[in-house]
Order: C-alpha cells, then structure tokens, then sequence
C-alpha cells in the first residue's frame, strides 16, 4: 500500500516555556504510537516533533491512507457453555454473539458454526485437553486516515503533560450564535493537517484542519503561510514565517551564536570569555523565540562590587541573559541576551536591556550594602521567630541541632586522630572552635534581604557576610559549602570544617523527618532526604571519615530529645539502600555490592577499598569455587544456630580435616598482617591458596558424623573458616 508522510500542527497562543519541549515530544511520539496501533503507521515510520512558543507539531513519515484489512478473533466462551446438547446456541451465546455486532438467527438444522459464518470450535486456548472453545472470526476494513488520524489526534491531545489546564471561550460554528468552553495548556487558534499535499478532514479542541499556519508575529512575510505539503512545513515556515519550527535546530542555532558572541567580547576584553553554562536556561530561552538572534550588551562596572553570584542569579532567573564569565571564573560587565527579532539597527534592543537591567543589579547592590550593617551573629536571635517545621521547631532550634551533632562529630574525628595536617592547619581546640562558630551562624543568613529576595543563595551569602565580620576562610567556606552536595554530581565541602557542618545539617534533616514519619514514598520526596542521604554517605566515603554509621545517628537522635521517634532501622535501611544505588552508579557490579554490603559494615571510609579488593579476589580462578564452597559452610551454620570456632587437633582425624586446619593456621597469620596494613586486596587473595583442602574436605568429610566430639570438632572447623573468608566481605555472594 502506497503512503505519505503527514504534518499536523496546533497553532496556540505563547505556551509555558519550561513544558514545551516535553509538551512537544509528548504530541509527536504519541501521534505516532497510536497510529502504528491503527496499522495506519508501520515500523519504518519515523516522527519529528516541532516546538516553538506558538505551536506544536508532529511530521510522521510512511503514513499510510487505509489502513490494511483484518481478521478479528473475538474468543467466546467453552463450547460446553455456549451450546447445548442438541448444538444449538444457549442464551449466553446469543448475548454474546449481539454484543460484538453479529446478526444471528437461529439455524433450522445442524451444528449452530455450520450456519453463522465466522463461528468456529477451537481448542481451549488455556490449553485443556478435550475442551474445546467457540470464538468468532469477524473481518474488518482497514481504517481510513481521517478516521485514525481523528483518534490519534484526540488521544495525544488528552495524554499530553500539561503542568496546568486553561478554560477559554470558543465561537460556535454553527447557525445559531454561541460559544463552547475549551480545556487545553493555551487557547488554540488553528488546525494543520496534511497527508502529502491533502488536508485531513479532522477537527481538534472546536477548530477545523486546513493547510495554513502563522508566523513570526512581526518578521512574516506572509500571513497566514500556507503549506503546500507535508515535507515542506519547515523550510516554508522558516522563509515565509521566519520561524524556526525545530526546537533542536533553535537550541543549536542560539548555542552557535552566543559563541560567536562571546568571541566578540574576548576581543573587546583581549581575554577569553565564556556565556555560564546553564541547561536550563537555554532550553528555557529556546521555548521563548521563534527566531532567535544574540546581542551584546552590557552594565555599569561598578555593580562588580556586588557578589557575582547575585549578579549571575538575577540576570539569569529574572531577565533570562547569558552572564560572561572569563577563564578564571569572574564575571564579566558584559552579557548576552536573545532577542525574538532581528532588526536591522539592534541599538534599541540592546539599549532597552541594558536599561532593564540596570535597576536590577541596583536591588542587588542596595541588598548587599544593607546586609553588611549588621552582624551575622546579631540575626541568630531572630531565627527563633522563624518556622522550620511544625513538629520540629524554629530554625533557631534546628541551628542549635545542628550546632550540637557538628560538635560531637568534631569531637568523634579528633579522638580518632582524624583532625590532624595536612587535612586540618591548625589545632584541635582551634578546630572545634571553628566548628562551633560555623555552625552557629549556618543559617543565620536566612534573615537577610539578599537571601530573601533569592533564596538560592542561602549559604554563598552567609560566606561573604561572615568575612565581612572578621571570621576566616575556614568559616566562611564552612558557611557556604553546608549546603553541599545540593544535586547529584556536586562537590563536596571545600575544608573539615564545612565537612563536618554539612554532615551535621542533612543528619539533622534525615533523622528529623524519619523521627515524625516523614519518609519518601515512590517518587514523591519534598524535603529531598534522599539527596541529603546522598550527601552523607558520600562524604562518609569520599573524605574517608573514621565515622561509624550507627554512632552518627544516635548523636544526631540526642540532639531531639523526646521530640521525635527513633528512626533506628528504618533510616539505616534507606541509607544502606541509597548507598548501594551510588556504588552502581560508581561502576561496581551488584554481586561485588552485595558482598560488601552483607556484612552491615558500620565505618564506610573503607567500602571503596573493599569493593576493589572483592573486585580482584572475583578475577581469580579460585574464586568460583570459594564463593561455592563459603556459600556451603554458611548454609551449615545457619542450621546450627551458634558454634564456636574452636578445634581440638586430637579430634582431626581425617586427612582432609587435618589438611584443612593446617591451610587455615598458615594462611591466618600472613593475612591477618595483610588485614593490618590495610592491604584488603592481598587479604583475599591469600585466601585463594584454601581452594583445594576446602575442596578435598567437602568431598572427603562428614561434617554432620554419629559421634557428638567429632561433629563438634568439624563444625568449629567451618567455623573458624567461615571467619576466616568473610571478614572484608560474605564471599558467598559472589556464588553463582
């Protein structure tokens, strides 16, 4: 059957930018489904989504006019039901038979599928033996595009993800004057829909197909642009309507020319210059132009004063420019912007922007000047007027929290002689000092007019505030950086200090809200414990702090009081589970996971090292079968219940037994020293050498014998192998 491909475009009024990409590959990929379901679209048929702000479009190649003939088979019911002894139809059947359309009439003689064509006995298709079913073989016409195409279109409309439905008023068109509510994201405004050069007859959202769209609102060179086929929509619209339909080709288009942009301002400067990256800026910027064109402008130099990140943070969030960053990383006094037009003198363009702008950065200054009147120390007080949780306290009381667990985890890591050069450049008591302080102003920075008007910047302000007071790097960073790790891939704290702080903060947060219940389900996480989850287990591992995991949440549940219930195992198993999942993200295989993980290891500055190391002692052709023969023993114990690794060499009569004893006393000692050193790989690997007396024993001995001495003497035997094998990690996991 010949084909064409087929355009369909919804012409709307400015959709949310921050949905359309998502709103535009939902339209496309869905049109296509749904007609590849209806045999209108076949395997080889491709679609190419369209978005810009005033439209959403679908190009589906390979679409067919009619869809091919087909058999139906509608299963029945069991003969036995459906017939009785005389072969006639039973009242069941007859329901049945009206129910999927048949015209049925009660045959005058014979068996009732010899006079209604398309009824047949079949086998039971559950796969009974001498139970045969009726079904009813029904031949239906391939369906015609209008028909397909009419209820593709209706069923991507109703699946789409729109963030928020719109209720507007639609003319009637009929004879009698009216109007009709319509539910979409945007009101629509007309109906493209072409299958090569012929319109679809269907309708959407009250509007009728045709094969004329719109343009640019003010670059058009026609309007309304016809198409003149399907293939041709987007060259058409691009020459006729300056648009550029593609929502790929625009991002490109905008990427290519903020670095042909910034290119020019590297020559302006005589240093290199580079737009921020920021993807969801520009994906944002993309949903906002049809034809998008790059200026320079550029600001005052004096509002370089003011914080950069304040200044990247307005333009960006408000104003939607592209800051200029040089190869050290400071900003630049000139930016970006991408404008919806083209003219021909782009001065008032730019010269509108700048002035927009100005004001701007003049809040930010005003902010910041404002901010550095008074101390950081001086709005601890007020935190206590502001609410944290209802069941939690103040913020005032989370600080104090905070405050707490910080300082009993500093004091942890000084005990274990964690605190000491090159990680830390000044004493102990100093180090507690600055734990102390940086803690108790963390969050007073809430309170400020900067973080007020944009709160994403808790934390880097609380860093240039507490400099502007006198306090050093150490506590400045530790301010900034206890927000850290804020996403997935972020860098952890710069210093101890802001180590131990952030660590403090999301234990806080996940004891808390595990304390009163407030646990993740399915997707849905509002306080982002399992980022915060993240976070600490990722400094745990990283920073390689001597820190037992059991330890840092009985401190950080202290520092509640009766205030909440111990979250105990519940919030242990959430964090083994998110450190799993980041370990597989880190390229470790689920059996070298598992094995590590089965012993419930309490210090996770090793878990890396042990991963490695179960990683290598799996490469070795022992392994298999030690895996094998660990998984063997342990399955023994289980059954025992508790046995003491103790043999009595008077008892070892067997060879094997005796072979293995003899193993285990020499392998012991050269890997307990390899334990000592930390050297976990050399550990297992001397394990390797027990494969053969472990092999032998398990073929040669009865560990389960008659006599009581000489089962117990085995059983201690096992033991102190099972001991042995599994003390970096349960070897039996790795057992195919």
């Amino acid at each position: 059957m010949s084909t064409q491909n087929l355009l369909v475009e919804l012409f709307v009024e400015e959709l949310p930018p921050k949905a359309l990409q998502k709103l535009g590959d939902a339209f496309s990929s869905r049109m296509l489904e749904k007609l590849r379901q209806l045999g209108l679209a076949d395997a080889s048929s491709h679609a190419t989504p369209y978005a810009s702000p005033r439209r959403l479009a679908s190009h589906i190649t390979h679409v067919a006019a009619q869809a091919s003939d087909q058999t139906v088979q509608h299963k029945l019911m069991p003969a036995a039901v459906g017939l009785d002894g005389a072969g006639m139809p039973t009242p069941a059947l007859v329901k049945k038979l009206v129910g999927i359309g048949v015209s049925l009439q009660t045959p005058t003689q014979g068996p009732i599928q010899d006079n209604i064509q398309g009824l047949k006995r079949i086998e039971d298709p559950s796969g009974k033996a001498g139970a045969p079913y009726l079904v009813y073989e029904q031949h239906q016409q391939g369906l015609k595009l209008e028909q397909g195409l009419q209820m593709a279109l209706d069923e991507a409309l109703a699946k789409l993800p729109i963030p928020k439905l719109m209720t507007y008023q639609l003319e009637t068109n009929c004879e009698l004057p009216g109007w009709s509510s319509v539910h979409f994201v945007r009101p629509v405004h007309g109906l493209l829909a072409l299958h090569g050069s012929d319109v679809v007859a269907v309708q959407a959202l009250g509007l009728n197909a045709g094969a004329t769209t719109h343009g640019h609102r003010f670059e058009a060179l026609a309007d309304p642009v016809p198409i003149a086929h399907a293939d041709e929509y987007a060259q058409t619209l691009l020459e006729l309507g300056a648009v550029m339909a593609s929502f790929g080709d625009r991002r490109k288009e905008i990427e290519q020319q903020l670095q042909q942009a910034a290119n020019v301002v590297s020559g302006l400067l005589g240093r290199n210059v580079q737009p921020v990256q920021d993807e969801a800026l520009l994906n944002e910027v993309t949903a906002l132009v049809e034809r998008p064109k790059v200026l320079v402008c550029q600001f005052d130099q004096e509002f370089l004063d003011v914080p950069q990140e304040c200044l990247i943070l307005t333009m960006q969030a408000n104003l939607k420019y592209f800051p200029l960053l040089d190869a050290s990383g400071l900003l630049t006094h000139y930016f970006l912007v991408v404008s919806n037009i083209n003219p021909a003198d782009p001065s008032a363009v730019v010269g509108g922007n700048e002035r927009v702008v100005r004001p701007r950065l003049a809040d930010a200054q005003f902010f910041f000047d404002q901010d550095r009147k008074l101390p950081l120390a001086s709005r601890v007080e007020g935190l206590h007027k502001v609410v944290y949780h209802n069941k939690l306290g103040s913020q005032a009381e989370r600080m104090q929290r905070v405050y707490n667990i910080a300082h009993h985890i500093a004091e942890l890591l000084v005990q274990a002689g964690a605190i000491k050069a090159p990680i830390v450049e000044v004493p102990c008591a100093d180090f507690l000092n600055q734990v102390d302080t940086a803690s108790r102003l963390s969050k007073a920075d809430l309170l400020t007019d900067m973080v007020g008007e944009f709160p994403e910047l808790q934390g880097i302000m609380g860093g240039y505030y507490a400099r502007h007071d006198g306090h050093d790097d150490a506590i400045a960073w530790a301010i900034e950086d206890h927000y850290k790790p804020r996403f997935a891939g972020d860098v952890l704290p710069r210093n101890m200090v802001g180590v131990v702080v952030a660590l403090a903060d999301k234990l806080e947060t996940l004891v808390g809200m595990f304390g009163i219940g407030n646990v993740p389900t399915g997707d849905k996480d509002p306080f982002a414990l399992r980022r915060h989850a993240l976070g600490v287990l990722r400094m745990l591992t990283e920073k390689q702090l001597p820190l037992e995991l059991q330890q840092l949440l009985a401190v950080s549940g202290a520092a509640f009081g009766p205030l909440i219930q111990d979250p105990g195992a519940a919030l242990t198993e959430f964090l083994i589970d998110r450190l799993a999942g980041l370990l597989r993200d880190q390229g470790y295989g689920p059996h070298e996971i598992d094995a590590v993980l089965a012993l419930h290891p309490q210090r996770l500055d090793d878990v890396l090292t042990k991963l490695d190391a179960v990683r290598t002692f799996a490469a070795l052709p022992e392994s298999a079968a030690l895996a094998a023969a660990n998984k063997r023993v342990g399955n023994i114990l289980k059954k025992l219940g508790s046995v003491e690794p103790v043999v009595q060499t008077g008892l070892l009569c067997e060879p094997a037994e005796k072979a293995l004893y003899e193993a285990i006393q020499l392998v012991l000692p050269q890997a307990q020293s390899f334990l000592e050193a930390g050297d976990l790989a050399a550990y297992l690997k001397s394990l390797a050498v027990l494969r053969v007396p472990v092999d032998a024993f398990f073929e040669g001995v009865m560990v389960n014998a008659e006599n009581e001495a000489l089962r117990l003497n085995r059983q201690g035997l096992i033991k102190q192998l099972h001991q042995a094998m599994n003390r970096v990690a349960d070897l039996s996991r790795l057992a195919a």
